[in-house]
């Protein structure tokens, strides 16, 4: 009987990948695990997020154990970043991570070990104990690929990359402008060099568990498994199982959200999402050019709302406040558009509201568990990048997959209220047909790729066998 170990890192779309990892291994092979643990590291600024989640899904799912790692955290305020958060977190857990491995191996060894790529320096704890060890890659495997290439451009420039004006070519796929990299990395800070250690240790691992399908990536997936995206290095084994999409009814049932209801009395693809994922939050200036384009357009919308980000530099790495709308929009915004559009303060649920009839466009951040849910649902999307891969999502979804149109944001990364204008108008009319038919191509697509002989089911059941040997 396996026994499997996982290992997120803090991010709530990150845990969330992970348990849907899990609960997919068990459904797959139920029978060979006797248990799934998932090891949660403690992080102060977002638990309260997601520890309902963790409930509901320990009290549905038996065979899901979940252990929590100690608090390991200073003073915020010394951080550059989320990032440099999460690496120092997860870096220093690693003598916690080696006990509870010791502890869950007590009664029979631990068949796989699978890791969050923010959690790299774990793999040395895990091959000390010779367990199996997979990264988990939360996101595209194209943006894998260019990863993957971080210590190669880290050799060629020597600048940081706000400064640099150049392609970063990944071999085999396609240029990404230096200026998409992660936001974290443009400067040679704790964060940058935090991620050049991890690309290099990326490929020492039993291999890559993908959350994308062969068939959305075709480029992408092919120059991992070939080695063409990274030539003169051996890339471990690839298995894409995804799409990854977290239950819907997770929890039980809860009393139906007044934004779907809403969606019931709208024409059928007819209305445009826009939602820019736990972190997206604009200035008050930016909220107004978005209110402004909206009601211009003419065009159904619903708008999930953040406050603005606090100016105190501790409060970033908090949860934002509750919005209050009036203080945040133009006046008489909300009474104006009334009769088409929807403003939610904060949260919907998004994949009941991707799935629903009267859905035609999303405008989204791009973030990969966002994107995955549009192409589930078979919604076309505008590609609004904000943090983290976004920017490289977007080359990909606009230029690559085709299933985007592009906001483009000015000189100092200003969204004008005529580019918005102009977008949510043209991804429910005609001029967005020939995305909506390639997003509806590759819903299909997605769905064959998780059927008993799909793509991915293959990959899933060749992972097992991988570790049950």
């Amino acid at each position: 009987m396996a026994k499997i170990v996982l290992y997120p890192s803090p991010g709530i779309g990150h845990i969330i990948s992970m348990v849907e990892l899990g609960k997919l291994l068990l459904s797959h092979s139920s029978s060979s695990i006797s248990s799934i643990t998932i090891l949660i590291p403690n992080f102060p600024f977002n638990v309260g997020s997601y520890s309902s989640y963790l409930s509901s899904v320990a009290s549905s799912y038996p065979s899901i154990n979940f252990h929590s790692l100690p608090l390991l955290l200073g003073d915020p305020s010394k951080y550059e970043d989320m990032e440099q958060i999460y690496f120092e977190t997860l870096n220093s857990n690693n003598p916690n991570v080696l006990n509870a491995l010791k502890l869950i191996s007590q009664t029979s060894p631990i068949s796989a070990f699978i890791i969050d790529f923010f959690c790299y320096s774990a793999l040395q704890v895990s091959q000390s104990l010779q367990i199996p060890t997979f990264f988990f890659w939360a996101s595209g495997a194209s943006v894998l690929a260019f990863h993957l290439n971080f210590p190669v451009y880290h050799k060629i420039y020597t600048d940081s990359y706000r400064n640099l004006n150049v392609l970063l070519q990944i071999p085999g796929l396609f240029s990404v402008p230096s200026s998409d990299v992660v936001h974290c990395m443009r400067d040679r800070g704790a964060s940058y060099h935090e991620f050049v250690k991890m690309t290099e240790i990326l490929p020492k691992s039993d291999g890559f568990i993908i959350n994308t399908f062969d068939s959305l990536e075709v480029r992408g997936v092919m120059g991992l498994k070939q080695g063409i995206c990274l030539p003169g290095t051996k890339i471990p084994p690839v298995y894409c199982i995804g799409p990854l999409i977290a239950n819907r009814a997770e929890g039980g049932e809860r009393e139906r959200h007044k934004c779907l209801s809403w969606l019931d009395s709208q024409p059928s693809q007819s209305v445009v999402y826009l939602s820019f994922g736990s972190r997206g939050m604009f200035s008050k200036e930016q909220l107004w050019e978005i209110a402004f384009g909206l009601e211009k357009s003419g065009v159904r919308f619903l708008w999930a709302v953040r406050a603005p980000p606090s100016k105190d530099r501790g409060d970033a790495f908090l949860p934002p406040p509750e919005p209050d709308l009036d203080l945040i929009l133009p006046d008489g915004f909300l009474d104006r558009t009334k009769d088409r559009g929807l403003v939610v303060k904060s949260w919907v649920p998004q994949i009941g509201v991707l799935g629903h009839e009267s859905l035609g466009g999303f405008v989204t951040h791009c973030g990969w568990n966002s994107v995955l849910e549009a192409i589930d649902a078979g919604v076309p999307m505008v590609a609004w990048p904000l943090y983290a891969e976004q920017r490289f999502n977007k080359i990909l979804l606009v230029e690559e997959i085709g299933i985007a149109l592009p906001m483009n944001e000015s000189e100092h990364g200003f969204m004008s209220s005529s580019e918005i204008e102009k977008r949510v108008k043209q991804i429910i009319s005609l001029e967005g047909e020939v995305v909506k038919k390639r997003v509806l191509d590759l819903k299909c697509k997605a769905k064959a790729a998780l059927n008993e002989e799909g793509s991915s089911r293959v990959a899933l059941k060749t992972l097992v066998e991988s570790y049950s040997r």
